[in-house]
């Protein structure tokens, strides 16, 4: 078994809602949104809904790429998952990759 942390979140979703760019102190481009899921899974042998609304980011190039998203916007994304804060433990997708889906 390995002892490497493994950390990758992958997710087909819509974007639901996208907060106006802001940038660092450094000025480092920085963006929130939120995504939404919707699919059928197995579990247990079981065909269940999978529904979700996720907070993410991205910082850089991938924010100014995901600035210009509109609302309903159909993406396949890549990132990992960490606290909002040190005081908040609520999860949030830090996002590497951004891959638009045809027919947007």
């Amino acid at each position: 078994m390995s002892t490497e942390a493994v950390n990758e979140f992958r997710l087909a979703a819509r974007i639901v809602e996208v907060s106006a760019l802001r940038r660092t102190p450094a000025g480092t481009p920085v963006l929130s949104c939120v995504l939404a899921h919707e699919s059928q899974q197995v579990e247990a042998g079981i065909l269940r809904e999978a529904k979700l609304e996720l907070s993410a980011m991205a910082i850089g190039e991938l924010a100014q790429k995901l600035a210009v998203a509109a609302p309903g916007t159909s993406v396949s994304v890549t990132g990992f998952v960490a606290a909002k804060s040190a005081r908040s433990r609520v999860p949030v997708l830090h996002l590497n990759v951004i891959e638009f889906m045809e027919g947007n």
